[in-house]
């Protein structure tokens, strides 16, 4: 598990941001409240257990966030983010991260503009990356607060577009758009798809990256940079120097006193080894 400490110790000289957290579910609620509290800039100044509570807390504070389960009694996280952009020009719009329980296929159609999500339980590496993301919006919101609105709209129509069904089963949804990485590779500097990176690893202080249809480096300074721009339920660090694409994981090997290797899908058939303190991850991704 990576240290958060220097992330943490970071946020004592951001600008502080007030927060909301909204899930029906009262031990989910206290469990991402005692998070929140390793990141001194987060101030949780309400809670709530319903899509009207969220409204009616979101009017009373004001937050800068909003942490909003999807399924809810009364209204869902569909609907309070409607009623929000009904708001707009009344009130303060807030930053939405979703939580959500639904499996790694579903939970990609949240990876939209500025809101992000997070998948129960919450881990506080994911954790840590969501709010660093928010910081860097927060800035960028506070100097132009239109985008706001514009973000949420964003979200609104990629929500109404998915059926409902699906997204309460689990199952398989259309990513959201991928972002595109440039590799330098000689010198060329080549331009893909986040979806077609394949892993990425820190080699002699320089990041490496192999993709579908090519190799070579990265201008990102560190895998925990690569990390925060990519979707992360496709991404997953298998161990402290290797980032995987778990949708280009050709086999899982097993290996020396119960750890594993993946082998991926690229021309050199890559082998990763899995850190022991990631391998029940791998067993809930795999269903190993």
């Amino acid at each position: 598990m990576r240290d958060t400490s220097k992330i943490e110790a970071r946020a004592a000289d951001l600008p502080m941001i007030t927060a909301i957290v909204v899930d029906d579910e009262q031990l989910a609620r206290a469990e991402l409240i005692y998070l929140l509290k390793a990141h001194g800039d987060i101030h949780v100044v309400g809670e709530g257990r319903s899509g009207t509570e969220a409204l009616q807390l979101v009017k009373e504070h004001e937050p800068d966030l909003l942490f909003l389960d999807i399924n809810m009694p009364g209204q869902n996280g569909l609907e309070v983010v409607r009623k929000l952009i009904e708001r707009r020009g009344k009130a303060k719009l807030p930053q939405v991260i979703f939580a959500t329980a639904y499996d790694q296929y579903a939970v990609q159609a949240f990876e939209i503009s500025a809101v992000d999500y997070l998948l129960k339980p919450i881990e506080k590496l994911r954790l840590a990356q969501s709010l660093q993301r928010v910081r860097r919006f927060h800035e960028s919101f506070r100097r132009t607060p239109e985008k706001m609105g514009n973000s949420l709209d964003g979200v609104l129509k990629a929500l109404q577009s998915l059926p409902l069904t699906a997204v309460q089963s689990g199952a398989a949804l259309p990513a959201a758009s991928q972002a595109k990485l440039m590799v330098r590779s000689g010198n060329r500097m080549l331009l893909i798809d986040a979806r077609d990176l394949i892993c990425a690893a820190m080699q002699d202080g320089r990041l490496a990256m192999v993709a579908k249809d090519c190799e070579g480096e990265s201008n990102f300074k560190s895998l925990d940079e690569l990390q925060a721009v990519l979707p992360a339920a496709s991404f997953w660090r298998a161990h402290r120097a290797h980032l995987v694409n778990i949708d280009h994981v050709r086999e899982v090997i097993p290996w020396f006193k119960s750890t594993y290797k993946l082998l991926m899908n690229d021309r050199k058939g890559t082998e990763i080894l899995v850190s022991r303190a990631q391998t029940s991850r791998l067993r809930e991704l795999f269903n190993l």
